[in-house]
């Protein structure tokens, strides 16, 4: 997972990772945030968005971020400004096209 990301931004204390956000990108049209993940002892402090605001830091003006929430992580994202999309597809590994 990690080798095949060109980005990732991650928080620490005491030399001890406690958050990560991992992202595939162009850099210049599309980022795709693969995981976002927050410590659950840490979470509730403005960590996570820190985490997205240090990856657009790293993409161009235009370049918009895309991800697929975790149900549980749905009502997260609405809150911090994310827009909610309607047309996204998916393609299990195991069924075929038609």
């Amino acid at each position: 997972m990690l080798e095949n990301s060109n980005l990732i931004i991650t928080a620490s204390i005491d030399n001890k990772i406690i958050g990560i956000a991992r992202a595939v990108t162009d850099f210049n049209y599309c980022c795709y945030l693969s995981d976002l993940a927050v410590d659950k002892q840490y979470q509730n402090n403005g960590i996570g968005k820190q985490l997205i605001s240090k990856v657009q830091e790293q993409l161009n003006d235009k370049c918009k971020i895309i991800l697929l929430s975790a149900p549980d992580a749905k009502e997260y994202y609405l809150k911090i400004g994310f827009i909610q999309h309607n047309s996204a597809w998916t393609l299990p590994r195991d069924k075929k096209l038609i």
